[in-house]
């Protein structure tokens, strides 16, 4: 069995679908805090977050709220502090979550580029073989988008589109956001017991 993360970031790009992200941390602080019935606590969890230039436009049009510089007391680094520590393959994270992720950011991980912190977190976890989670967001896409989710895939990336999965029993947004959600903490290595998974009654 593999063991948990010690330590995730979680990267907010600039394109629809803030309250991934919102939802995201929140579930983190529960796992860390113990707020998961079923789970045990998880304080060794190291959490930290970036959002790109553009993301907090987004936040306050979809939440209606303005982004937190902490949230949940997990640090949120500028989109420039390259002395964030999972800046540095020394020091990468176990899992980088982008989420949402805009198909600029997934273009600049497709092929090595940008000049932010998203896109330096991203290239660590792809050059240090670590776990990279990209929620992607758009619809329709053109063969560009295609193409570079074929070469991030390559590169090691998981490319997880955040469509909802509607079979969990899901009833309400709250429910719909998060059977996108735990699938992305699915792969990065921690499994909520949250919502039915497919199978579980039969």
């Amino acid at each position: 069995m593999t063991a948990p993360p010690r330590s995730i970031v979680v990267c907010v790009a600039g394109a629809s679908g803030s309250i991934y992200a919102k939802r995201l941390l929140t579930l983190l602080a529960d796992v860390r805090e113990g707020r998961i019935e079923g789970m045990d606590p998880m304080p060794q969890l190291r959490v930290a977050w970036t959002a790109s230039s553009n993301a907090a436009v987004c936040w306050k049009g979809e939440l209606d709220e303005p982004m937190p510089e902490s949230l949940h007391g997990f640090r949120r680094y500028g989109h420039k502090d390259f002395g964030a520590p999972f800046a540095s393959g020394s020091n990468a994270p176990d899992a980088v979550i982008v989420a949402p992720c805009s198909m600029s950011t997934l273009a600049r991980l497709a092929h090595g580029g940008g000049g932010d912190l998203l896109s330096r977190a991203g290239e660590v976890a792809l050059k240090e073989r670590k776990t990279l989670i990209l929620l992607a967001r758009e619809t329709p896409l053109s063969l560009v988008h295609l193409r570079n989710m074929v070469a991030v895939t390559e590169a090691g990336a998981v490319v997880m589109p955040a469509i909802p999965s509607f079979y969990a029993g899901v009833k309400s947004l709250e429910q719909a956001v998060d059977s996108v959600v735990l699938r992305a903490l699915d792969h990065a290595g921690l499994r909520l017991p949250l919502l039915p998974r497919w199978g579980d009654d039969a």
